[in-house]
């Protein structure tokens, strides 16, 4: 019991001792903080005027002193842009016009989805025609055949084989600016 008694009797006196240690901390923090901003306001700002102008470099070019090059070799290089990528044109891709973006506006569900998030579950060949079934992220079935569209980038279903899907999207080729076909092939799980 005394043991307790004086164990609380310490803690009391330990938190007391904390709280007055903190409470000095503060309150010589806030001293220095107002007595170093009644300095810096104390100060007067004085204006020094427009400054001369620099000379860089002087001009002591005559045409004494250039150096003319050799009679034997030619007078430099001449770059010849044929058959070559500019070298100044930027390989980020330029942004789409307003309109290009307002033209296509996706008419189905599976033309806001990306073909990486459709999976490929079921296949039917007939002579009528194949079918196929994909399902999204979500877990709903969606029934597609040749020329549904499909995916983000103005994909179309090409073919429809025994196990697998082939879907031809259209890509920017980012160095021509041509828009080519890509075909992508989505396999039988």
């Amino acid at each position: 019991m005394r043991r307790l008694r004086r164990e609380k009797i310490r803690k009391r006196r330990n938190r007391r001792l904390v709280r007055y240690c903190s409470t000095i901390l503060f309150l010589s923090l806030m001293y220095s903080l107002f007595c170093v901003a009644g300095a810096c306001a104390s100060q007067e700002l004085s204006y020094k005027g427009p400054k001369g102008q620099k000379v860089l470099l002087p001009d002591d070019t005559d045409k004494d002193t250039l150096i003319q090059p050799e009679k034997g070799l030619s007078e430099g290089y001449v770059y010849d842009p044929i058959g070559k990528t500019d070298p100044f044109k930027s390989f980020i891709a330029e942004q789409e016009s307003i309109a290009d973006k307002k033209k296509r506006k996706p008419k189905t569900y599976l033309e806001t989805l990306a073909l990486s998030q459709l999976d490929l579950i079921a296949i039917i060949v007939s002579q009528k025609g194949n079918w196929a079934m994909v399902r999204d992220s979500k877990g709903i079935g969606h029934v597609i055949r040749k020329g549904t569209s499909i995916g983000l980038n103005e994909g179309v279903v090409y073919e429809i084989k025994e196990k697998e899907l082939i879907v031809r999207e259209k890509r920017k080729d980012f160095r021509t600016g041509k828009v080519k076909d890509k075909d992508i092939a989505k396999k039988l799980h």
